[in-house]
């Protein structure tokens, strides 16, 4: 097949393989659907065999789930292995909805991936998946339709990203599965590309046993679907999809770092071609994250809860994104060129989402009469904006090995700038118009998030004034909340951005003393405009909460990675109303 027919049929596949009608009320026993010969019912199996990456929901609705699972078979069992699904409304399945075969898909690494359909809204179910011939049995999962209109007060969902199987346990997952959210929203970030060593490598990655496998990084088929079945291992991973149905996007890690449309910072041109690695990624993300949708490629979609939440899964990485802007190809002998910069900065034509994203945004914000109007965005949307000053001896500490006395210089430099800041918020009319430009000349300090795209962003601010706007965000491996103002200062809605799961956050850059990380938790707040609070180096997830009365995220913390535990603290609890 030609190259070009190749991608084009990648991003086309389906992979969901089966569509499964439940039966109200009838009982269907898997002897009435699956005859077995005598040779077939009595194998003896030999080797490894069983649903070794659990079980998992996913795209839950008022009536559809899909259900997935993966099938390694045994060495002794030939032909295409056939699996039978079981879906009832109790544990001990007295109250069968569904039991019949579902087909593996050798070609897509032997996962089952079954959408089922006319169920019951607002309705607890339990599944299972089974191989007659060898025995094998999965683990029980659970799932939870979506609530319709009155069916349901309160919207829970727990917000997760950014989990490097390198950098710790999976603790985070353990404690979404303990939660008493509704479904889990994964913003990305669910794998990481490198190899062993790699970025997220710690002291205690080996004495964990968490070092990646395959152990170079994952260019091609077999790798992307390796490290995943590596992922899909790890207990407390296992644990939160068995109990929890997660609506998934990816981010730039499941393909590789930095990636937009057309490239990444972390392909170069000694790793092939880079559509075939991208095409390649998402068929894998597909074949173990699916998601109802119509091509491959293209995976924003919106789900209605309860008349509440109307969540609108966003793709800000792959689909339309142009390529990030960098301050390097701005910086000159005296520093930034200014000028230069705000000329590409303020494009018109610059787009993270890409048109037909776009529009298909602005017109489920212009429809839904929802009270909440939820963006689930892999990255920032609120305006991180810092003094210049601060913004490059940030960059200079985190491109180098700070010494103590570059950490003592931005010390003096925080100090300096916060202290005017506040004389101005306090009214001193002493302030000069040298110190007032200190702290009032900024820029923004990551362009890999909404900040690198602000005339579209200004777009969707204005579809959606007037809306109740709740931006979920990952990505940066720190907590944040942020107001979301528009170019006039006009509030437009409030963002929730999520901790990571393992992922390093600003103590990479600035180290573990609790003093500097509070100092700079401090000063970003005080001297970034919009930003209300920032946890710069713990673990966790958000658990939001939606009514029509107020929407309430809660920062959960877990204590550490590097020991299994699912407790976790309330950091901050904040409230829209």
């Amino acid at each position: 097949m030609e190259k070009h027919k190749s991608l084009s049929y990648l991003s086309r596949r389906s992979f969901l393989r089966n569509s499964v009608i439940a039966a109200t009320g009838v009982v269907l026993l898997p002897s009435a659907l699956i005859s077995c010969s005598d040779d077939e019912t009595g194998l003896d199996p030999q080797g490894d065999f069983g649903f070794f990456e659990g079980v998992a929901s996913f795209d839950p609705t008022q009536d559809k789930v899909i259900l997935w699972t993966r099938y390694t078979a045994a060495t002794n069992e030939t032909g295409k292995p056939v699996i039978l699904l079981d879906v009832a409304t109790d544990r001990t399945f007295s109250k069968v909805v569904v039991s019949e075969s579902v087909e593996i898909d050798t070609a897509s690494d032997n996962t089952v991936n079954v959408d089922v359909s006319n169920l019951s809204s607002n309705t607890r179910y339990y599944y299972r998946f089974r191989n007659e011939r060898t025995g094998a049995t999965s683990v029980v999962g659970e799932t939870k339709t979506l609530p319709k209109v009155g069916e349901a007060t309160e919207v829970r969902m727990a917000v997760v990203s950014c989990a490097n199987f390198q950098s710790g346990l999976f603790n985070v997952y353990g404690a979404v599965a303990e939660s008493n959210a509704d479904f889990v929203v994964h913003l990305g970030d669910y794998i990481y590309e490198y190899a062993i060593g790699g970025y997220g490598s710690n002291a205690l990655t080996a004495s964990l046993g968490r070092e990646h496998q395959p152990e170079g990084e994952i260019l091609r088929l077999e790798d992307y679907r390796a490290r995943y079945r590596q992922y899909r291992g790890d207990e407390q991973l296992q644990k939160a999809h068995q109990l929890k149905p997660f609506i998934c996007v990816w981010d730039d890690h499941e393909i590789t770092n930095n990636a937009y449309k057309d490239g990444a910072q972390n392909h170069q041109p000694n790793e092939g071609d880079y559509s075939t690695r991208k095409l390649t990624a998402l068929q894998v993300w597909h074949e173990y994250l699916p998601a109802r949708v119509n091509d491959n490629a293209k995976i924003y979609r919106s789900f209605e809860v309860a008349g509440i939440v109307n969540l609108m899964m966003l793709d800000t990485r792959i689909v339309g994104r142009d390529k990030q802007l960098e301050y390097g190809n701005f910086l000159t002998q005296t520093g930034i060129n200014e000028a230069a910069f705000l000329a590409a900065w303020q494009n018109p034509s610059r787009t993270i989402l890409g048109t037909e994203q776009r529009s298909w945004l602005m017109s489920r914000l212009a429809a839904s009469q929802a009270r909440w109007q939820v963006l689930g965005s892999q990255v920032l949307m609120g305006k991180m904006f810092i003094p210049t000053e601060l913004l490059l001896m940030t960059a200079q500490i985190a491109a180098s090995n700070p010494t103590p006395e570059l950490f003592l210089r931005f010390n003096t430099l925080v100090a300096q700038l916060v202290a005017i800041k506040t004389r101005i918020l306090q009214g001193d009319p002493t302030v000069t118009s040298a110190e007032r430009a200190r702290v009032e000349t900024v820029l923004p300090y990551n362009l890999d998030a909404w900040d690198g795209y602000p005339v579209e962003r200004e777009m969707v601010f204005a579809a959606a004034a007037g809306k109740d706007l709740i931006s979920l965000a990952g990505d940066t491996h720190n907590a944040w909340h942020s107001q979301l103002t528009d170019a006039s200062r006009r509030k437009i809605g409030v963002e929730f951005a999520t901790p990571s799961v393992t992922s390093p956050g600003f103590e990479a850059i600035f180290g573990n003393s609790p003093q500097v990380i509070a100092g700079v938790e401090q000063s970003f707040a005080l001297l970034i405009d919009d930003l209300e609070y920032l946890n710069a180096s713990q673990r966790g997830f958000m658990l939001v909460t939606f009514s029509n009365n107020n929407a309430q995220a809660d920062w959960r913390y877990v204590g550490t990675v590097s020991s299994k535990t699912t407790a976790t603290t309330s950091g901050r609890t904040a409230t829209e109303v």
